[in-house]
């Protein structure tokens, strides 16, 4: 038989995520975010479900390729738009948008031959300092893009730093509201985290009657995630998980008083007590830097991680089971996490916060080698 290790994409809850942005932003068209092959899902995997968002935003050519080749022929966004002048030959010919935020993709667009005129949008740097024109240099770039005959339409966008925490977005709104008053266009501005704290907030410029504007960019919480998580949980949200992260239990293990576990001895049994040996490793994706007390379902029993992680194996403690009578031996399902057979859920959020990371990571990390279930 196969290694009992198993990835499965849950499309109910892709669909309930999508639908958390359309109720915070209603007048808002969404765009579902689908970089990083769907955080790892797969865009061949979430597609079917995702259809019902009005666009979809990446960074990758090739993965709007692959969204073309299964019939979408709705938008495509490319967020950070074209890498070289000759991108711009697959743009006219897939019809994708694209975001511009230096003088050098304006002087591409400026040189590209077509016949089909493109829809841009123009990115502001209001505070990010990754991409976009600074305030000053906005208005500019806006000009010289309107007068390009390569140029259809322009949109406007920007990004936000700390939507997901206490500083804000109002420093940025107001950068965005300077530079961009009386410009026309459509506005993108919230990611997830704006999505779900401040997309109703509104915005003081005339003709824009709330933050989620004409668009809204629903990234991480697509797929389950709170992105200001501890201070709000994926349920607090009403997001649901999009994947599950399953293995079985292979070995099982009796330890004494002093017995250690894995490599460089990092864990010491202080009881007696029972171990399950799991088939996934960090060359499946699980973080190798994952501790001791990392938080594991085993026959939908929340238990701990003990032990450093191996390349193919993790430990795990399964003295929750047995106290609570729960039988655990080889076989037995375990959930990196996910949603267990039994309808037990281990946020995908908890164990990047435990590992000492995000979620963002842990699903896009997820291993070649690791097969996907129905």
């Amino acid at each position: 038989m196969p290694r009992p290790i198993l990835a499965t994409v849950h499309p109910d809850a892709l669909r309930h995520n999508l639908d958390q942005a359309r109720r915070r932003a209603p007048d808002a068209r969404v765009w579902a975010v689908v970089k990083a092959n769907a955080y790892g899902h797969g865009i061949e995997r979430v597609f079917e479900a995702l259809r019902g968002a009005d666009g979809f935003a990446l960074l990758d050519l090739a993965e709007a390729q692959r969204l073309r080749a299964l019939d979408w022929r709705g938008p495509i966004l490319l967020l950070e738009g074209v890498f070289e002048a000759r991108d711009l030959e697959l743009c006219s010919r897939l019809n994708l948008w694209h975001a511009v935020h230096c003088d050098e993709q304006i002087d591409w667009l400026a040189a590209h031959k077509t016949q089909h005129p493109h829809r841009v949008f123009l990115k502001l740097n209001s505070g990010m300092n990754r991409l976009g024109f600074t305030p000053g240099g906005f208005r500019a770039a806006w000009a010289r893009l309107n007068a390009l005959p390569q140029v259809e339409e322009i949109s406007l966008m920007t990004h936000f730093s700390d939507a997901d925490g206490p500083r804000g977005i109002a420093h940025q709104v107001a950068a965005f509201e300077a530079a961009t008053a009386d410009l026309p266009g459509e506005r993108t501005l919230c990611n997830s985290a704006a999505i779900l704290r401040h997309a109703q907030s509104p915005l003081k410029g005339e003709g824009v009657s709330t933050l989620a504007a004409d668009w809204v960019r629903e990234g991480i919480a697509l797929y389950g995630s709170a992105p200001d998580y501890p201070e709000h949980s994926a349920a607090d949200w009403d997001l649901q998980p999009t994947l599950t992260l399953s293995s079985r239990v292979i070995g099982v293990q009796s330890l004494q008083p002093g017995d250690t576990v894995g490599y460089g001895s990092t864990f010491t049994a202080e009881a007696p007590m029972r171990i399950g040996v799991v088939a996934c490793g960090y060359a499946d994706g699980y973080p190798r830097h994952a501790p001791t007390g990392t938080p594991v379902l085993v026959g939908g029993v929340r238990t701990r991680l003990v032990g450093r992680v191996s390349m193919d194996m993790i430990t795990v403690d399964l003295s929750p089971l047995d106290a609570a009578g729960v039988p655990a031996s080889i076989g037995t399902e375990v959930v990196l996490w996910g949603v267990s057979a039994g309808g037990a859920s281990l946020p995908v959020d908890e164990v990047a916060r435990a590992a000492g990371t995000i979620s963002y990571e842990l699903l896009c990390a997820v291993a070649p080698r690791v097969p996907f279930g129905p």
